[in-house]
């Protein structure tokens, strides 16, 4: 049987990253946090099904603080790495984190299939997006209730879990649909040698009802 592991890697130590290791069926055989990397290293190299696993892992953001005008200028909305009079000394325009990449890189080196994912993209990506402030408990609360009755996670605790569990949920989920269902993922880009995925995008409604609305038109 093969396992689909998640992971929510976190940008440091001081947070939390969630592992979700998820079976053929749905269901959930392990959920913890991990905050070192060495926990995390231990964790998979302990792992006894490894070798039965497909393993994906969110690519985090890094949250390094920037001082006065340069952590407004560092904004991930702001082309500064284009802009010859700021200069890109220590590389503090840098939006994502390597932390653990040379590792989950080594992994693939001893045949285990690992990719990468972006937590708020791959939420878009499946629907499961909502209307409330992002980690929020009522957006917490949403993503629990729509992975368990939207997607299968029927054991799921009716209590509030942490939103690090769930993202690693969703990497499971990918890893899961990499494998079965290898036509409906999507390259997205690479990202320190592996490649970062997601779910192909699908018609929203909007779009259903005009391609609809414009065969009619046609047959008329």
């Amino acid at each position: 049987m093969n396992y689909y592991v998640g992971l929510s890697l976190a940008s440091s130590s001081g947070m939390d990253s969630g592992v979700a290791v998820v079976d053929e069926d749905n269901n959930l055989i392990l959920l913890d946090k991990l905050y070192k990397m060495d926990d995390i290293i231990y964790f998979f190299e302990n792992f006894s099904s490894l070798k039965n696993s497909k393993i994906c892992v969110s690519v985090p953001y890094d949250r390094t603080m920037l001082e006065g005008k340069w952590r407004i200028l560092g904004k991930s909305y702001q082309p500064v790495a284009t802009n010859d009079n700021i200069p890109n000394r220590d590389n503090w325009t840098q939006r994502h984190s390597t932390r653990g990449s040379e590792y989950f890189k080594s992994l693939t080196e001893k045949g285990i299939t690992v990719t990468r994912f972006d937590i708020y993209m791959t939420r878009q990506s499946l629907h499961l997006n909502s209307c409330f402030k992002d980690r929020s408990p009522a957006d917490c609360k949403f993503l629990q209730q729509a992975l368990k009755y939207e997607w299968g996670f029927a054991d799921l605790p009716s209590n509030m879990m942490p939103m690090s569990h769930m993202e690693a949920i969703l990497g499971a989920i990918l890893a899961k649909e990499y494998e079965k269902n290898p036509q409906q993922i999507r390259k997205i880009y690479s990202f320190r040698g592996l490649d970062v995925i997601d779910i192909k995008k699908t018609l929203n409604i909007s779009s259903e009802v005009y391609e609809f609305e414009s065969n009619c038109a046609a047959l008329r």
